[in-house]
């Protein structure tokens, strides 16, 4: 049981990674159009997906605390998945409406960010805290734990930026790349989520 649920920890924890650098790669792409690609547009997207897994981190370290289970780590992935719906469905015309009410670059940039990614990063920044306290049993194995699942959580994320920047962007375009990334995140929640739900 202990191990089977570990197997989903990682496997939730590495997605999330790979999720969170995928969206941000693709972040730069959907906003170019409108405010550029210059160093004040780079700038607004990394600061607010700094933010945005710093608000996670601590967020997802709270709710640990209480009653932490497999089936609510999946509920989270699933809840940073469709927080980037309003992006794929509503961010051509938030965009535009921004361009249009904002024309200093850098802080158009900066509020479009900060509208359509800030809430989907806080959700998977709380995945690595929240399954860490899944995973660990007792105080001689935390640091290995920890260890471990931010090693395979920065893996997924290197993952994500690589095959994002060198091949997807490439062979599709932005809004079905992540269409594709969101099934993918109900996909993993939804099955790890069935696949222990006894175990809540």
């Amino acid at each position: 049981m202990a191990r089977k649920q570990s197997l989903w920890c990682y496997t939730i924890a590495g997605w999330s990674g790979f999720y969170v650098m995928l969206v941000e790669l693709l972040s730069g792409r959907l906003i170019a159009p409108s405010f550029g690609s210059s160093i004040y547009v780079w700038g607004s997207v990394i600061f607010v997906f700094m933010l945005g897994l710093a608000i996670g981190y601590l967020f997802g370290g709270i709710f640990s605390r209480y009653s932490p289970s497999l089936l609510r780590l999946c509920g989270i992935l699933v809840a940073a998945a469709i927080a980037t719906l309003p992006t794929l469905f509503f961010g051509t015309q938030f965009l535009d409406f921004m361009f249009d009410k904002i024309t200093d670059p850098r802080f158009g940039s900066l509020l479009t960010c900060l509208g359509l990614f800030l809430v989907p990063t806080i959700f998977a920044g709380m995945v690595s805290p929240y399954a860490i306290r899944i995973l660990v049993k007792n105080r001689e194995s935390s640091g290995h734990d920890a260890g471990y699942l931010y090693f395979i959580s920065t893996i997924g994320s290197s993952l994500g930026t690589l095959l994002t920047a060198f091949y997807l962007v490439l062979l599709f375009e932005v809004n079905t790349i992540l269409l594709a990334a969101i099934g993918i995140s109900v996909a993993v929640g939804g099955l790890g989520a069935l696949a222990n739900y006894r175990k809540v």
